[in-house]
């Protein structure tokens, strides 16, 4: 499932009106008719008689209601239900006011009482929205203009916000602000047309006042707004829903985000997601990850990455530690060789000891490091020779990430690598690699990630709830998987060995990354489930759920 910017979807739109000369009343007239389905589907839902026609498609934030997407199909109200509801449309000036003024239609078709509520004078509407609007009239739907006319919420069961669309920006003002404004304080539940008004439809970033919709009905493409947080919660649950406009067009190009789904993992990425065995594969047939990790004080984490690089599938694995700690650790988990990288009597690693971890990589498939590792005199310098020393493909994590972070633009400065970089960065290290705030990474997730992975030309892993997957070729996906029980020290060490082990096994950068994302969530989905309080997860159930 694509996932598009406002940008994209209008080009997309105006592409099926001009060139492939279908009628922008059509298109209105699919999306209004789709919004007023999903109203009837919520109703039905309302009124506990069963639900939609198929199982619903968890996305797995966690356990709280409509913090969510939740993709499903149609579903038909009974009259007898319909009469029991009286549904108010806000309706904007602009094309989302004509879906809502078609949805008004199609609801009183179905038997459900509506009123069209205006935000402004409806002699504002124009094109394509003035023809619903004439048409509404005619058809005698009861309509009132905001601060024109008396408006209440009191006796409604619900309203569709039909207020503004994703070309809008900043924060709503005037009869918008006062309308919404008063949408949310009356508490009654809201579907949203497009996207809930107040929310950014690039970035999710919400203003005030913003709709609080029980339901959003995405027309034709997912909206990145919708997939990133604090939008998400706006938005409640998502239900995408085609009105012929297709994201793949001739002529245009093909949009460069996707939701990341066992079939986006397998169609677009060409991942094997049974993770089929070969019957005569023995241990090096499936790679051997070296780990640079751990230190006295933070020895969990290179244990973590190191279980979960095993436990992911790889033949062999190596975990590179300062000698001190070495022999606090044998036999921690039998199965994992050891390699003493660090000669130092306190437990710490130094600048020296990237000539043992280089000799140790030649060797290996893959080379990890930062969980866990510390920070120490000429530790950059350090990292620039694995970067620019190695031919493995290269993982960085947790203080590997602030140590590049360290560098600044001097980065540019170093050899670009033939072997692939994968780096994982959780919101803070993503803002100290970016040089800004941790909040202006949260403004826009996908953003940040996509400029940076094709401004340096690595793959990006920004952590978090919908966690971005981007690559050096402009493409990016956004994780489906997950439980909030996964905010616990030590899950990104996890997902550092699990991303190791799968570039061992031959998977590209991009592949790695999002497959092993994609499992990461997967396994915190399934401790969650394990434990009565998924709140008690702890990094360690998530390599045993792998």
């Amino acid at each position: 499932m694509y996932i598009v910017t406002s940008e994209e979807m209008r080009r997309l739109d105006q592409h099926m009106i001009e060139k492939m000369g279908i009628p922008a009343a059509s298109l209105m007239e699919n999306a209004g008719k789709a919004i007023a389905e999903e109203v009837l589907a919520y109703c039905r839902r309302q009124h506990d008689r069963g639900g939609a026609n198929h199982a619903a498609s968890q996305t797995g934030p966690g356990d709280k209601p409509n913090r969510g997407g939740i993709i499903r199909g149609d579903a038909v109200l009974r009259r007898d239900e319909a009469a029991r509801e009286h549904w108010l449309i806000l309706a904007g000036k602009g094309n989302n006011g004509g879906d809502g003024l078609v949805a008004a239609r199609h609801l009183r078709d179905a038997g459900v009482r509506v009123t069209i509520i205006y935000a402004e004078p409806p002699e504002a509407l124009r094109g394509e929205a003035a023809l619903q609007r004439d048409a509404a009239a005619a058809l005698g739907i009861p309509a009132r203009v905001y601060g024109r006319d008396e408006v209440s919420f009191d006796r409604c069961t619900g309203a569709v916000d039909a207020l503004l669309g994703t070309g809008s920006r900043g924060a709503p003002r005037g009869p918008y602000a006062e309308l919404i404004g008063a949408a949310v304080e009356s508490g009654v539940p809201v579907v949203a047309a497009d996207i809930p008004s107040g929310l950014d439809a690039d970035t999710g970033e919400v203003q005030e006042p913003h709709i609080r919709a029980q339901v959003t009905v995405c027309l034709a493409c997912l909206k990145r707004g919708l997939v990133q947080y604090p939008g998400a919660v706006a938005a409640g649950e998502v239900v995408v829903r085609a009105i012929g406009i297709p994201a793949l067009q001739p002529g245009l190009p093909e949009p460069p985000v996707q939701l990341l789904t066992e079939e986006t993992l397998a169609d677009a990425l060409g991942v094997d997601i049974r993770r089929q065995r070969d019957p005569d594969g023995h241990k090096g047939t499936y790679g051997h990850v070296l780990l640079a990790a751990g230190s006295l004080r933070m020895s969990g984490a290179g244990l973590l990455a190191s279980r979960s690089a095993l436990r992911i599938g790889s033949g062999l694995v190596t975990w590179a530690l300062p000698s001190a700690l070495l022999p606090r650790v044998i036999g921690a988990v039998p199965e994992l060789m050891l390699a003493a990288a660090a000669d130092t009597d306190d437990g710490e690693w130094n600048a020296a000891s990237a000539e043992e971890v280089l000799r140790l990589a030649a060797s290996r498939d893959v080379l990890a490091a930062g969980p866990g590792l510390g920070r120490f005199e000429g530790d950059t310098g350090w990292l620039r020779r694995l970067w620019e020393e190695s031919d493995r493909p290269l993982v960085i994590d947790a203080d590997g990430l602030n140590m590049l972070a360290d560098a600044g633009d001097g980065v540019s400065a170093w050899g670009r690598r033939q072997a692939p970089v994968v780096l994982t960065p959780h919101p803070g290290e993503m803002g100290r690699l970016l040089g800004v705030p941790t909040a202006e990474v949260q403004r826009d997730r996908i953003g940040c990630a996509l400029d940076y992975a094709h401004r340096r030309g690595v793959t990006l892993v920004l952590k978090g709830a919908r966690t971005v997957i981007a690559s050096p070729d402009g493409t990016a996906y956004v994780n489906t998987t997950g439980h909030a029980g996964m905010a616990t020290g030590g899950a990104g060490d996890v997902l550092t060995g699990i991303i190791a082990g799968l570039l061992a096994q031959g998977l590209s950068a991009p592949q790695a990354a999002a497959f092993g994302v994609y499992l990461h969530g997967l396994a915190g989905e399934k401790a969650a489930r394990l434990r009565e309080d998924p709140a008690s997860i702890l990094a360690g159930d998530l390599v045993e759920a792998l």
